[in-house]
């Protein structure tokens, strides 16, 4: 049986590598270009935006709303998402924290 290694790590760090991995693909990045520009979206309207298909963008648009990025709702045939800015500044705040931590540490370094 696996043993998963991930426990050995701090809640923050967990949470800050899901989040780099979420935001780890071209097309998120696309997606979250998209509804920056329009404040709100519908799946169909990025799929006509982006060269991938409705069910590639639906993936990663799962994979944006499972790591709290996004806010989704769905009426009917529809799916409307929107950027969760509140996880954005969490997530800002936490990886300068992280980088300042970093630079203090290794100032000295070649």
């Amino acid at each position: 049986m696996a043993i998963h290694k991930k426990e050995e790590f701090t809640q923050k760090e967990q949470d800050l590598a899901a989040f780099a991995k979420a935001l780890s693909h071209p097309a998120r990045i696309a997606i979250l270009k998209v509804l920056a520009e329009k404040n709100e979206c519908i799946c169909g309207e990025i799929v006509e935006i982006l060269p991938l298909a409705q069910s590639t963008v639906s993936q990663h648009l799962k994979e944006l709303k499972s790591a709290g990025l996004i806010d989704g709702s769905i009426d009917g045939p529809r799916s409307c998402y929107c950027i969760n800015w509140k996880t954005f500044e969490k997530f800002n705040n936490d990886f300068t924290s992280l980088f300042i931590k970093l630079k203090e540490a290794n100032s000295k370094c070649c």
